[in-house]
């Protein structure tokens, strides 16, 4: 305390007046000075001494305390900054609270400070986890599911609490509501409406009642990142330079939206005029430029980037806004899809009022009078207003290093072993893990029901279950309401593949596929029903028709992708509902001589 250091200081200083005025403790010196006799000891020369001594003595100490009081003030004011800085709505400062307070501080009444600056945070938690996205959520809800008393301490950079991404491209786009860039409320597309939002923010405990809480809980620490992490200690540090220790960790950090070189060399003009589109603050972003520009051009073919093209044309149908999409590939998801199907694909997004330019490779991007210039490599042109990049997401592995962990050379993310362990007491999921498919080799997955699924077992094996992760994750895509399609496996368009399709009936479409499930989160449902269904027997109905010829019309059929005369892969085309046999049939691992009688189990014929 300042106040106490003060009065030592003070005793001390007037013990040291005393001092100097015992002359038997004090030498005597003899000089010779201008008006005395020589030998005889001069009051003004000794007079001069103690002044000097007593001055420089006071002087000290003023500065001393001066400097004190200015130091205890300045950490006191960036406590109080670091505190508004986090969301939390148990603890908040009012203006004339800091102001007395910091009344208080120039005084010297620091004790009344100190009790201010409480901890934000616990400098111990059981379970720690990094990053605040799905796999994070499904994390903590599982080990308060084992243990209902768990502490968990959820740390993401984002400002929100934990939320889902798919709405973001899909059906927030498609809401009537003139304000849900704030609501973040949708319809599914079922008609029911629900938040992206996991849980609302009761459901959470204020971080600095965590420990203290009588029956534990999930806090979320927004807006703080981890940035170092020592798994021999179990400590993390955050990028305000706290410390954090734990008994258990896991890393679902994620990852970043890649951008194109050619953007990121043309300087600032150009980068503040594109979103590489991920989180909220993206779709409100872009959600508001879509009302405000005149053109946005989205490079991609990929799902994130289709899936935006297909809710913006259907928007500039409306307002009169230009969206343009262009990708290297020769037709929408090319990577995907087989080649007949990307270009049926291709047309679809087309008729949703987008200009799409295929075999389009980014040369370069400038910015001049007003509008951006993207230059093609063969030699086309197109001017916008906003570029969206949809090209892809790097794994955020920047832990690795401090914590000493494994990244996997050929697909990127942290290696981890059957139960999603990296070291002891660390375990990933989501994005981030790179995980040992038994029946497809290592893999790196980027979907929501992977997240789901890995954050969830994740979650059981730190509360201690030990289970090794099997599941075959899932992943869909919709063009808006009509069409859709999901998918498991590996699915890559170089892959052979074999087809079988047939005529779509009015039941055949996303929106009809949520309003029987009872869910516009497919994957979710998914994981509950192969978690609660026995395994089903591969055989088809002898009374299932014949299939039909592939056509033009794609109307609903199956896809399987092969290696070695293996099924890797599954995407059912507007077929919905049918995941657990598309697993059971990679799981299974046989050559089939007639895939044609394979799909009939998927009852495609069904009118």
């Amino acid at each position: 305390m300042a106040l106490s250091r003060v009065s030592v200081l003070g005793l001390r200083a007037g013990c040291r007046g005393s001092l100097f005025r015992r002359p038997s403790l004090l030498p005597h010196h003899t000089s010779r000075h201008a008006g005395g006799p020589a030998g005889v000891p001069s009051a003004g020369k000794d007079s001069a001494l103690y002044a000097l001594l007593v001055g420089a003595t006071t002087l000290g100490a003023g500065l001393y305390v001066f400097r004190t009081i200015r130091g205890d003030r300045e950490r006191y004011n960036d406590r109080i900054s670091s505190l508004s800085t986090i969301i939390q709505p148990d603890i908040e400062v009012s203006q004339a609270e800091e102001r007395e307070a910091g009344s208080k501080g120039e005084t010297g009444g620091l004790a009344e400070v100190e009790t201010l600056s409480l901890p934000v945070f616990p400098s111990h938690v059981p379970f720690l986890l990094i990053g605040g996205g799905t796999a994070s959520f499904a994390a903590a809800r599982s080990i308060r599911a084992k243990d209902p008393g768990a502490r968990v301490l959820i740390v993401s950079d984002e400002t929100d609490p934990p939320y889902m991404r798919p709405p973001l491209s899909k059906e927030l786009w498609f809401s009537d509501d003139p304000n849900v860039s704030q609501t973040l409320r949708f319809k599914q597309w079922n008609g029911k409406e629900r938040s992206i939002f996991f849980q609302p923010p009761s459901f959470y405990v204020a971080p600095h009642e965590l420990m203290s809480a009588e029956n534990g809980g999930v806090s979320v620490l927004t807006g703080r990142k981890v940035v170092q992490l020592d798994v021999r200690e179990n400590k993390a540090k955050l990028d305000d330079g706290t410390f954090i220790t734990y008994d258990k960790c896991l890393i679902a950090t994620g990852g970043t939206p890649r951008n194109l070189a050619a953007i990121e060399r043309a300087g600032e003009e150009v980068i503040k005029r594109t979103t590489l589109f991920r989180r909220v603050s993206d779709f409100r972003s872009l959600d508001q430029l879509s009302s405000s520009v005149g053109s946005i051009t989205i490079i991609g073919g990929g799902f994130l980037g289709s899936e935006l093209a297909c809710a913006l044309g259907r928007r500039g149908r409306q307002t009169g806004l230009e969206v343009i999409q262009m990708f290297p590939e020769s037709g929408n998801m090319g990577k995907v899809l087989p080649e007949y199907l990307s270009h049926w694909t291709t047309e679809k997004v087309r008729r949703e009022g987008v200009n799409v330019l295929s075999d389009a490779v980014v040369k370069s991007v400038g910015y001049q009078d007003g509008k951006l210039h993207i230059q093609l490599k063969d030699g086309r042109k197109v001017q916008t207003d906003h570029i969206v990049a949809a090209v892809g997401l790097e794994p955020n592995t920047e832990l690795a290093k401090s914590a000493g962990l494994e990244l996997d050379g050929d697909f990127g993310g942290y290696r981890v072993n059957a139960e999603l362990q990296a070291r002891n007491n660390v375990w990933v999921a989501g994005d981030a893990a790179c995980f040992y498919d038994i029946r497809l080799g290592r893999r790196r997955v980027e979907h929501h029901d992977h997240a789901v699924v890995s954050g969830r077992l994740a979650g059981e094996n730190m509360a201690g279950a030990a289970k090794p992760y099997w599941h075959q994750s899932m992943f869909w895509s919709d063009l808006g309401p009509e069409v859709g399609y999901e998918a498991i496996g590996i699915v890559d368009s170089s892959l052979p593949t074999v087809g079988v399709f047939a005529k779509a009936t009015e039941k055949d479409t996303p929106k009809r596929a949520a309003e029987e499930s009872g869910t516009g989160i497919r994957s979710e449902s998914d994981v509950q029903e192969v978690t609660q269904q026995e395994p089903l027997p591969l055989s088809p109905s002898p009374s299932t028709p014949a299939p039909a010829q592939q056509g033009e019309n794609y109307g609903k059929g199956v896809v399987f992708y092969l290696r070695d005369n293996v099924v890797v892969g599954i995407v059912l085309w507007n077929v919905f509902n049918r995941m657990p046999i598309a697993r059971k049939i990679i799981k299974d691992g046989e050559e089939h001589a007639d895939l044609n009688e394979v799909a009939k189990l998927f009852n495609i014929h069904e009118e």
